[in-house]
């Protein structure tokens, strides 16, 4: 499955966000819950969610009100946190939310130069913020997007200037700008605020890889959050899910540098790394510091498998780093081993790999392991052998009957 959140058109916030899953098919009444709850440990909030129609387009509004905003330190905040306690609310949804206010207070301390320990919690509040982001939290869990890969796209920022507890700040908010690094955005296209920093934090959160266009999907649904101000254009967000044609699977990429080893000692690590769980492994030459030339060592596996690998890495190479990459996501065709007798000098069996988009043939190659093998029993090259072989199998895969 493929999720796609979209704030191409009004940029994205924490009420946006669950309005956008209660709308997709999160159980709206437990989201109630959960927002209100959380809410009530920090002043209470009340939640009204309801459908709206934002410039003809439908949509589900979640309006969290609460009497006044209160400042409240990062490290009692957090404190404060940990005495959520309701049986709709897990220990997943709780690191995902302290993931968000992690980004959020990192940010403040940031632009502010001041550690985390000296952070106030303002316009980011305390009851409207939490019920935001549990309610987010709970919804995405409740969906299974952890299960699935999701995608952003580029973030309307909005424009203009507003009034703060810092005075008077431009739009975007330093808050937000700092939190959206790496990820596209752009500004307008109103001089309002569209994009805050709590909305910033769950996209990043949520989202696994930027993209600049909708990425290939067999769209199954949409849900629309909608925004509080009523603009010329849908100030909503868009968040749809499908079926991607190609399958994707979650990887870590490991990375160090190497000049100190020789090739006998890199073929050797190649084994080991494979043997202790290594998916794939690449050697790539590279520049170092001071023009030395040396090697980028670059190795895939699955989660699972990745402190066996690095400690591999560590204990072979000598590195005194590694760089980790965790949830890198890959896109996989199915493959197909298909056996075909092949006219070399007889007719001898290769297996030949297939990789598949649905029905459809992406490529077809023989295996290696066959084609030596006939290589050796013909005194054929094996280049040559690599070559009728794959001719052959085209050939078949054209033929009328098939």
């Amino acid at each position: 499955m493929v999720v796609i959140i979209d704030p191409q058109t009004a940029g994205i916030s924490g009420n946006m966000v669950v309005g956008a899953l209660i709308d997709l098919g999160a159980h709206q009444e437990k989201v109630k819950e959960v927002m209100e709850y959380s809410a009530s440990f920090f002043g209470g909030a009340d939640v009204d969610v309801s459908s709206v129609d934002k410039s003809g387009i439908q949509a589900t509004y979640v309006n969290v009100k609460c009497d006044e905003i209160h400042s409240i330190k990062y490290m009692d905040f957090l404190e404060q946190l940990e005495k959520i306690n309701h049986e709709f609310i897990d220990e997943r949804i709780m690191a995902f939310s302290r993931a968000v206010f992690q980004r959020i207070a990192e940010s403040e301390s940031q632009i502010h130069g001041l550690p985390l320990s000296k952070i106030h919690f303002h316009e980011v509040g305390a009851a409207d913020a939490v019920a935001d982001v549990i309610g987010s939290a709970f919804a995405y869990f409740d969906l299974n997007f952890d299960k699935e890969v999701i995608y952003g796209l580029p973030t309307a920022l909005g424009g203009g200037a507003n009034e703060t507890a810092h005075g008077r700040i431009p739009i975007p908010s330093p808050s937000a700008l700092d939190i959206l690094k790496g990820a596209a955005s752009f500004g307008g296209p109103v001089n309002k605020e569209l994009t805050t920093p709590t909305g910033a934090a769950l996209l990043m959160t949520m989202v696994q890889d930027f993209q600049e266009f909708y990425p290939p999907f067999m769209h199954q649904s949409t849900g629309y959050g909608a925004g509080g101000m009523d603009l010329d254009f849908p100030n909503v967000l868009r968040v749809s899910r499908g079926l991607s044609p190609v399958k994707q699977d979650k990887i870590v990429l490991l990375e160090t540098n190497i000049d100190h080893l020789s090739g006998e000692v890199m073929g050797h690590i190649f084994k080991r790394l494979m043997k202790d769980g290594a998916l794939d492994v690449a050697l790539i030459p590279i520049i170092m510091k001071k023009n030395r030339p040396g090697q980028l060592l670059r190795v895939i596996c699955k989660s699972k498998d990745s402190e066996n690998v690095l400690g591999a890495i560590f204990s072979e190479t000598g590195t005194l780093g590694v760089r980790t990459f965790p949830q890198v996501h890959r896109s996989i065709l199915d493959r197909k081993i298909v056996p075909l007798e092949v006219d070399i000098k007889g007719k001898r069996k290769i297996r030949f790999k297939l990789g598949m988009m649905g029905s459809q043939i992406i490529n077809s190659r023989a295996e290696y392991e066959d084609a030596r093998r006939v290589s050796e029993e013909t005194g054929i090259p094996l280049k040559d052998v690599m070559e009728k072989a794959n001719k052959a199998f085209k050939e078949y895969l054209n033929s009328p009957d098939e």
